[in-house]
């Protein structure tokens, strides 16, 4: 099927370009806030199987609202949603509680857990956040259970922040957690267990009376330690050993640094001389997380050990492969240039603190990451809810390139399709469009792998090597080859209406090779004016003879896209106000200028809502 050719100015900007740089130096404006990591839990017989698992470490205390999680409607007028367009913003497969302000799973005796930050009280951080508490069987269906801890003791009485579980040798359960006194205020590492190790729903915990066990070493300022890693056994000396992460602001460095603790019995700690890690110029690394990848099952390569921190200054979760020395107390990685903080990323979108676990009944990492707002503050009230949790994740060796990560979407998400339609074969001309007949567009699983017409890749010589996804002109910058993928919650209007484009944008190296990016294009994704907008992604490697494959799972206002098996991800928060219920669309687009391109594989999966059923859980007595 060819579509008929659609002109380029279908993809010109919507608003003009300074609206968009109002938008984008509002996300510059500093506020100081609190953010938190997950807390998971896995249930592992020897290791840490449960690293932090939610949700509000924090680093800094201020203003909600302000900085990436919100942007100040004010300077733009506010933009008057109606209650059919709220409504709509609403996830339907994703984690999120029914009100109010969330930000951050362990898997304990058949079910999964996930602690998270949570405000009763209001759409944004404040003082005395909780700790939220579901479970679930399948890590899609989550059941809410009481509150499991709150800030009521001396070292936790400002926040009660973000934490990790460990399962010792014997099954006992130990949580790591940071607490920040009042007056001064100052982070340190505290402890609580289960009040009844038999309860498989893990609803009542009792904090130790010896808290706090860990204070911030010298030379580390008070508000710069915290979220602690789940710890693993070291045979060694016979101690567990969790990371930290902190940063060191002496001469003007502004480096980020991880330092390490030892324990026997989690009440007592020492410091491992030295630090694992540094890099200068990133600033404070929170959230940590540390493991070990070596690839499939049966692999026989080096393991290798990733380090991942969420970085304070800009909001974003890096990783880094690679060698762990235990004896030296040093992690090197294996490429300098794609070191911590300045190289890899678990997502090139809106996703934090994020946190992995291992999961020993699969046996799998899974990874799970905040999803904030990128709307005003206003609309957040309006609405009455803030913020959710991203699709869990799997995290993998990528065994063929060994350079990177692949990040995908658990199993157990795939449950939820139905309706599914085969429209595999589709061939785009040249600056074209092809409308997707679809049942419904708002709960979407889309599986799509795309191959360029050799013989037009051939003809393209000339070098295009400025192309980037944030600064090059998204989906509008017409090259030879790109971009080209799929419009998702698009307006039949496509010259002026709403479109959130997903594209890959191929271009011809000075080397003569091809160099991909995958990019999320937000620029037109709504017509309001105090919602941040930008276009997101990062090249993504393409070994010869690999089609340009991408999944994406749209569920309401959160757009999650996956590029090559999930060797880049990244996150999209979209507000539309016209391409909404049967008003919205998907397309297939091409507007590259000098090659035609076919969709070899491209199902539709229609997603059903992830209602919890109460069957599936066990007596709460």
């Amino acid at each position: 099927m060819e579509s008929p050719a659609f002109p380029s100015t279908a993809y010109a900007p919507l608003l003009p370009p300074a609206a968009d740089d109002v938008a984008l130096a509002k996300q510059d404006r500093r506020g100081v806030w609190w953010r938190g990591c997950l807390t998971v839990l896995a249930a592992c017989g020897v290791v840490a199987l449960l690293v932090a698992a939610s949700l509000l470490a924090g680093s800094r205390m201020g203003q909600a609202g302000d900085g990436v999680d919100g942007t100040d409607e004010d300077a733009a007028g506010g933009y008057p949603w109606s209650n059919e367009m709220l409504q709509w913003q609403r996830a339907g497969f994703h984690f999120q509680p029914e009100g109010h302000f969330m930000s951050g799973p362990v898997f304990y005796r058949g079910y999964y857990h996930l602690f998270f930050q949570y405000n009763r009280r209001g759409v944004a951080w404040d003082d005395y956040m909780e700790w939220g508490h579901v479970v679930s069987q399948d890590l899609v269906h989550w059941r809410p259970l009481p509150l499991a801890m709150r800030p009521d003791h001396w070292y936790d009485k400002k926040g009660v922040l973000s934490g990790s579980i460990t399962v010792l040798h014997n099954g006992t359960l130990v949580l790591l957690y940071t607490g920040v006194t009042e007056d001064p205020m100052a982070e340190s590492q505290c402890i609580a267990v289960p009040t009844d190790p038999n309860d498989p729903l893990l609803r009542h915990w009792t904090k130790h009376p010896a808290n706090p066990v860990l204070s911030h070493p010298q030379g580390v300022q008070g508000m710069d330690f915290r979220d602690p890693t789940s710890a693993w056994f070291d045979k060694s000396d016979a101690t567990w050993r969790i990371l930290i992460g902190s940063k060191d602001d002496d001469n003007g460095s502004h480096a980020g640094i991880a330092f390490i603790f030892k324990t026997k019995d989690f009440l007592s700690f020492e410091r491992v001389p030295g630090i694992v890690h540094r890099v200068e110029g990133t600033g404070m690394w929170e959230c940590i997380d540390f493991y070990p990848v070596r690839g499939g099952h049966n692999s026989s390569s080096e393991e290798l050990y990733v380090i991942k921190a969420s970085m304070d200054d800009e909001r974003h979760d890096y990783y880094a492969l690679g060698r762990y020395d235990a004896a030296a107390n040093t992690w090197t990685p294996l490429d300098a240039e794609l070191d911590l903080g300045i190289g890899l990323r678990y997502d090139w979108g809106k996703l934090y603190a994020s946190t992995s676990f291992y999961d020993p009944v699969k046996q799998r990492r899974i990874m799970l990451g905040y999803v904030g707002e990128t709307d005003s503050r206003r609309a957040d009230v309006a609405k009455g809810w803030a913020s959710l949790q991203s699709i869990p994740r799997t995290v993998a060796l990528d065994e063929k390139t060994r350079t990177n990560l692949l990040v995908w979407p658990v199993e157990e998400v795939e449950a939820l399709r139905y309706n599914s339609t085969n429209l595999s074969g589709i061939s785009i001309a040249s600056g074209s469009v092809f409308h997707l007949p679809l049942h419904q567009t708002t709960q979407l699983d889309i599986e799509a792998s795309f191959r360029l017409d050799a013989a037009d890749v051939a003809a393209i010589n000339e070098a295009d090597v400025g192309y980037n996804c944030s600064s090059s002109g998204g989906a509008a910058a017409r090259g030879a080859l790109g971009p080209l993928g799929l419009l998702v919650h698009a307006a039949g209007d496509l010259r002026g209406g709403e479109q959130t484009a997903v594209y890959f944008y191929v271009s011809r190296a000075l080397d003569g090779g091809l160099r991909t990016s995958f990019c999320n294009d937000e620029s037109r994704s709504s017509r309001a004016r105090d919602v941040t907008k930008r276009v997101v992604g990062s090249t993504v490697p393409v070994l010869d003879g690999e089609a340009l494959s991408m999944r994406v799972l749209v569920d309401h206002s959160i757009v999650q896209s996956f590029a090559m098996g999930g060797r880049v991800t990244a996150t999209s928060r979209v507000y539309p106000t016209e391409a909404i219920y049967a008003r919205a669309g998907v397309y297939l687009f091409n507007n590259a200028t000098g090659a035609g391109v076919t969709a070899e594989r491209l199902i539709v999966h229609e997603m059903a809502s992830a209602v919890y059923d109460e069957t599936l859980m066990v007596e709460d007595s």
